[in-house]
């Protein structure tokens, strides 16, 4: 009887903290702007992860990523994996930014690259960008007619 009772007061407290910390990282999210899907944030980098548009075999999985080098300073890129080798495999990259109280993204750079029988593409590039905005990467990934889209958080760059 004893061990049920102590197993019982452990689940117990196991589930108030789960509760209490979901409670508690909601809270912390939903008081972060957000642009399209993408929170405004002050973090040194962000990832975003692909969500596919068509169905097939030949995509595996596509991401997107920016980074807060320094003041005036942004790295961005994207990168598509196939699960095989395709006869082309590519990313189109587009940088974004936008300021706090924006209702949209404006576009700021774009560069395309592609790869031949091949079963993977990245492509990056380190910008010098004016700063006192958030920036974001959004990627379209394809292999062969699969596609797939994804977009990283808004990264604020300090003015240099």
């Amino acid at each position: 009887m004893k061990r049920r009772l102590l197993s019982f007061c452990c689940t117990l407290m196991i589930l108030v903290g789960i509760v209490t910390n979901s409670a508690v990282d909601s809270q912390a999210a939903s008081d972060e702007s957000m642009i399209d899907g993408s929170y405004l944030t002050h973090d040194d980098e962000s990832v975003g992860y692909d969500t596919k548009k068509t169905r097939g075999e030949d995509l595996l999985v596509g991401y997107s990523k920016c980074v807060e080098v320094g003041p005036g300073k942004f790295y961005g890129g994207g990168s598509t994996i196939a699960t095989h080798t395709v006869d082309e495999v590519g990313v189109g990259v587009s940088v974004e930014r936008a300021q706090k109280g924006d209702d949209h993204w404006e576009g700021y750079d774009a560069w395309l690259k592609f790869n031949k029988n091949a079963d993977r593409v990245s492509s990056s590039k380190m910008l010098d960008v004016e700063g006192g905005y958030y920036y974001r990467i959004s990627c379209i990934h394809s292999a062969n007619s699969d596609l797939s889209t994804s977009f990283t958080n808004g990264v604020y760059i300090e003015k240099p």
